[in-house]
């Protein structure tokens, strides 16, 4: 992995809500990606910090975030209803990309966005109310029929990643690959379940996301350094 001298790292607070998050950046970045995780996770989820990691050595910037503030989290612990208002979520979610968009060291990078488990239907969302800015999205293990008729209008590239033992899971995402009507791609990855826990599983997502979000996130004439 990329040495600490070629990072730069901080963590980073995105008004009006307050959330929080942290953010990578490798020198001469070429894109930056912003991740929503799942319902009962957050930005120290092992699984996205690990993507976050190949994504940054393939020169992408990575934003993890809590869409939920600290006290929300503390209410949603006993009621369990803010992690599934999807349009909450979503609406943070494009509140860090006007953020990042903004932000010095990445203001000039393309935005793509990774959404795992129900953070998929979020990152679609988001990517439907901001055609113009978000050009790619990959979803691991997600929930995409979430999204409901938001997916009709999401024009950036997605790729739909599920594990091949997760049946329910891989139905869900037929059925909304079926509705995408931007350039699209549904890959199952053998012997996965839901959280790709099995061996090798997981550097296949994260190896597949990095070439996915390369290949459609424009590469600009200058790179962004680390000052």
């Amino acid at each position: 992995m990329p040495g600490k001298a070629q990072l730069s790292r901080r963590s980073v607070q995105i008004e009006p809500s307050g959330v929080v998050g942290d953010l990578v950046v490798p020198i001469h970045a070429r894109g930056a990606v912003i991740f929503a995780h799942g319902s009962g996770s957050s930005r120290l989820s092992s699984r996205n910090r690990f993507v976050a990691g190949v994504l940054q050595q393939a020169k992408l910037a990575t934003l993890l975030l809590d869409l939920l503030t600290v006290e929300e989290e503390q209410i949603d612990l006993r009621t369990r209803h803010l992690r599934f208002d999807i349009n909450l979520l979503a609406e943070r979610l494009v509140q860090a990309t006007a953020w990042l968009t903004a932000y010095s060291e990445t203001g000039t990078l393309p935005v793509g966005y990774f959404g795992a488990s129900t953070g998929a239907a979020t990152a679609l969302i988001a990517a439907a109310r901001l055609p113009q800015t978000i050009h790619g999205v990959v979803s691991r293990g997600g929930r995409p029929d979430l999204a409901g008729t938001a997916l009709l209008k999401v024009k950036a590239p997605t790729l739909l990643l599920v594990g091949g033992d997760d049946d329910a899971v891989i139905e869900l995402n037929e059925k909304a690959l079926n509705e995408l009507q931007c350039e699209k791609k549904l890959e199952i990855i053998p012997g996965a379940t839901h959280l790709f826990e099995e061996p090798g599983t997981l550097e296949q997502v994260a190896r597949l996301a990095a070439d996915w979000l390369q290949y459609h996130l424009p590469n600009k004439s200058h790179a962004t350094a680390v000052g």
